[in-house]
């Protein structure tokens, strides 16, 4: 039952860090675009084009570990019912979320840190 719990309290913990962190990490972006104008510098335009190329490796990380998980336990999870179910489905459901709540938390950290505009010298 503890198990159960630990993992319901874990991924619970993940999913509500990537709902405070995504928009914080999305009005950064977004600021950044509308500064940018027509003509972004290079460190915007790298920064732009890794949005897209992340999410694909996060979310395609997240699904084959998914997977993964679920080709390990034999595929039970799909059948079995009781704590034990609930327990492996905790487990598949922490792999999957597990790429993007890293992803996410270090670019809320990342752009925590980096000035809208470049700093002139």
């Amino acid at each position: 039952m503890l198990d159960w719990w630990t993992g319901w309290w874990r991924n619970a913990l993940k999913l509500a860090e990537i709902y405070w962190s995504a928009p914080q990490v999305i009005a950064h972006r977004v600021s950044r675009m509308a500064l940018a104008g027509p003509k972004p510098s290079a460190r915007d335009r790298r920064e732009f084009g890794g949005m897209v190329s992340e999410k694909l490796l996060a979310f395609s990380t997240g699904g084959w570990a998914m997977w993964l998980e679920l080709w390990l336990s034999g595929w039970r999870v799909l059948w079995s019912g009781g704590t034990g179910g609930r327990t492996r489905w905790q487990r598949v459901l922490g792999r999957g979320i597990a790429p993007v709540h890293r992803k996410v938390s270090a670019n809320a950290r990342r752009l925590a840190k980096t000035p809208l505009l470049p700093v002139k010298r």
